[in-house]
């Protein structure tokens, strides 16, 4: 498997697809495979009628980055949407997105889950929403609802409340920016903390 930027066929309803993907890789990410691809005649019919000529579907995907060999990234989510003819064209990964980060030596590092993202593929901007949730390396959990991955400038932000989990306390704000690994975060508008004891997580 070729590193970073490859890409292969799927079928005729499923086109290809590179994912720019943030957090930990300012990378990009390939869709392997589909789980579940059932030729329903009406759900043809729907995929192949005059408003959705230009999209391209498909459930239950798998997508992964590769770097020197070794797989960096796995992506999964329930449904994918491909559309090149709206303005700007997009794709999506809806329905309980899940992407985890791996570490050189292969192990699982940190997660991200949400509800759903959209990548604009003309600038590789993204929008990630939802429940969205990332658990990273040193046993942080970020809250929020939505997070914006501006490509250009390689930067995370959001102007929703957030939540960030530490060993011993919670701090609350709202706003947010973060480098693309998040080894690095500020809260814009910081709303206060909260002193936890081991183990016990206010809600």
């Amino acid at each position: 498997m070729k590193d970073g930027l490859s890409r292969v066929n799927m079928n005729r309803l499923y086109s290809k697809c590179i994912f720019p993907i943030f957090i930990v890789l300012p990378a990009a990410f390939l869709l392997l495979a589909t789980a579940s691809c059932k030729n329903d005649p009406n759900q043809i019919k729907l995929l192949t009628s005059k408003g959705n000529f230009h999209e391209d579907r498909a459930e239950n995907i798998t997508g992964i980055y590769s770097k020197n060999g070794k797989v960096k990234a796995r992506l999964y989510a329930l449904e994918y949407v491909k559309n090149e003819s709206a303005k700007p064209p997009y794709t999506d990964f809806k329905r309980k997105l899940r992407v985890e980060f791996y570490n050189d030596s292969g192990a699982l590092d940190n997660i991200l889950t949400a509800d759903s993202c959209r990548i604009y593929d003309l600038d590789g901007n993204a929008i990630v929403s939802g429940d969205v949730q990332i658990i990273t390396t040193k046993g942080e959990h970020l809250n929020t609802e939505e997070l914006i991955w501006n490509n250009r400038i390689q930067r995370i932000f959001t102007e929703k409340p957030v939540k960030i989990t530490t060993g011993g306390e919670v701090l609350y704000g709202n706003g947010l920016e973060a480098n693309q690994d998040f080894s690095w975060y500020q809260i814009t508008n910081p709303k206060g903390s909260v002193q936890v004891k081991k183990g016990e997580v206010p809600q």
